[in-house]
């Protein structure tokens, strides 16, 4: 692109709108305005200049506002759709089929759309992630296009101005005074007494503070994209862990998202709020619901694989116990585990038979079969034992003429046991299942079932998070630039010589006018500089006059 040749002789990048060195205006907008944009300065943008190969495109289309916007209203609306139906991670499912189910059943078609879209696990999908990336890739590129120009601009900008400069401001005044290097000593006094960085040169006068202001919104840009990175760093694997875990009493199971790791079961326990204790303040709650939680633990087990042992082998070394309570985890090698939920009496632990004469009904024995871990000898009195022959964890009925288990969770137990006594020491055969007993021929004793005692089952949440302090970092930084641009403004007063000892003010500033204009008002009084007038002010005034006339 060709450069603009200003009439001070000065070359502008193509684009400008004012001159860099004089600030005459370049473009014909620029020339017939009232007042002048310097929301950049006046300087030339890459988005506004180049639109020729793809590498423009794209720049151009991420660097407009619109872009941004658009982008931000739909990770909003994505954000807010996600709310609408609990995610993956509160849902108590283990599988994927599972999952579609649980919402088919609770929301309907509502559900189903919601599971298919992706929004139950929205912020790992990949499009939520690609929306972030888009927003991040925006704010940088829209930030680049304004930052270095505008940069460029205040590094470079002159002390002596054209007078169209000085009278397309939104602040300006000119008039005689009688000694115009007295007014211009004086003003550079008090603008030095106001806390103003003052600059002179021929004739000219430059007061400038609060620079740093203008930088505000691009730390704040600084600090989102940071944040933005410690969202996505979240998605490799290493980085974020947030995983549940469902652990009956007893079991041990691997520890999702750290590798090597187990964890056991061995007792949860529950404690409650007696009426004493409730007194006054949980009263009137214990009387409407009937039990109010104290507190409940699971008492854990944590394993490793050994060094150098395959995964999943079995062979595993013990670290160490912990009590698991609520806002009290289990940490280790940068990961938590948090007591998240509990359900009692979710699964059988243990069912106790007794061994009785069909005859007589007389009992020689009670026996209790760890559902678990079973043992296959019991030894029920002198001359008396029982022996497991076979165990159906989750009996699913007969397949050629056998018992079948549908899975190792003891759901539906089953077993066959072989009696011995005294009077039969070659043993009775008996298949002993719920509601359901089966004897290959009449047996002189049987197996009764007594009793069961249940198992609880503990939900834990996993939580690894190596991007906490670089989110906190960026969130630190977006307040930093959120105050810097908030509470502060950058403020310049311009004031030269014209001709036949005339004086030319001019003021700008990004925000706050009042203050500025306040500022100038004693510098004014102080030096004897001409009056000024405040230009948007007029013309408002204009407006509402012209209304009232029509």
């Amino acid at each position: 692109m060709s450069k603009i040749k200003c009439q001070c002789g000065h070359e502008n990048p193509f684009g400008t709108v004012l001159c860099e060195r004089c600030g005459r205006p370049q473009t014909e907008e620029a020339k017939a305005s009232q007042l002048v944009d310097m929301r950049y300065e006046g300087s030339a943008r890459r988005s506004q200049t180049y639109n020729r190969s793809i590498v423009d495109r794209i720049w151009n289309f991420f660097s407009s506002v619109k872009i941004g916007i658009s982008i931000i209203i739909a990770v909003l609306v994505t954000s807010a759709i996600g709310t609408a139906f609990p995610q993956k991670l509160y849902v108590p499912a283990t599988t994927e089929v599972e999952l579609a189910a649980y919402y088919e059943r609770l929301y309907w078609l509502f559900g189903t759309a919601y599971y298919k879209l992706g929004f139950h696990d929205m912020y790992n999908s990949w499009w939520f992630i690609t929306l972030i990336g888009m927003l991040g890739i925006s704010i940088i590129i829209a930030s680049v296009d304004r930052v270095i120009p505008l940069y460029k601009s205040l590094k470079r900008q002159r002390t002596k101005r054209h007078p169209s400069f000085m009278k397309k401001q939104r602040i300006y005044g000119e008039g005689p005074t009688e000694k115009p290097d007295v007014s211009l000593g004086k003003a550079e006094e008090k603008l030095k007494k106001l806390r103003y960085n003052v600059k002179t040169e021929d004739g000219a006068l430059l007061a400038e503070k609060n620079r740093f202001s203008r930088w505000g919104p691009y730390v704040n840009h600084t600090g989102l994209i940071i944040f933005f990175i410690g969202i996505l760093l979240r998605g490799i694997p290493g980085f974020y862990v947030d995983e549940t875990m469902w652990l009956l009493e007893g079991d041990t199971k691997a520890v999702p998202g750290a590798t090597g790791y187990y964890l056991e079961s061995k007792k949860f326990t529950m404690e409650t709020y007696t009426k004493d204790e409730a007194g006054e303040v949980f009263g009137e709650a214990l009387d409407r619901v009937g039990m109010i939680a104290k507190n409940y633990q699971t008492d854990v087990a944590l394993y490793k694989d050994k060094e150098g042992a395959l995964p999943g082998s079995g062979d595993q070394e013990f670290v160490k116990d912990y009590s698991i309570i609520v806002n009290d985890p289990l940490n280790f090698d940068g990961f938590n585990v948090f007591q998240m939920d509990y359900r009692q009496d979710e699964d059988l632990k243990s069912m106790t038979f007794q061994l009785m004469e069909k005859s007589t009904e007389k009992s020689l024995g009670e026996f209790t079969v760890n559902l678990v871990d079973p043992e296959q000898n019991y030894e029920i009195a002198e001359g008396a034992s029982v022996v497991l022959s076979d165990y159906y964890p989750d009996f699913d009925g007969m397949e050629n003429g056998e018992p079948k288990s549908k899975s190792s969770i003891p759901n539906n137990p089953a077993f066959i046991f072989k009696m011995i006594t005294p009077e039969k020491p070659k043993g009775e055969m008996s298949f002993v299942a719920i509601q359901q007993t089966l004897e290959t021929e009449e047996n002189a004793y049987k197996v009764k079932f007594v009793s069961a005692e249940m198992r609880d089952k503990s939900g834990f949440v996993v939580r690894k998070d190596k991007t906490l302090y670089i989110l906190l970092l960026g969130g630190i930084i977006f307040m930093i630039g959120v105050i810097q641009g908030s509470y502060w403004n950058h403020r310049r007063i311009w004031i030269q010589k014209g001709l036949d000892n005339e004086l030319l003010i001019a003021g700008h500033t990004n925000k706050n006018w009042f203050s500025l204009k306040k500022e100038l008002d004693k510098v004014q009084d102080f030096a004897d500089l001409p009056a000024y007038e405040d230009r948007q002010d007029k013309e408002s005034n204009l407006e509402i006059k012209e209304g009232e006339q029509s």
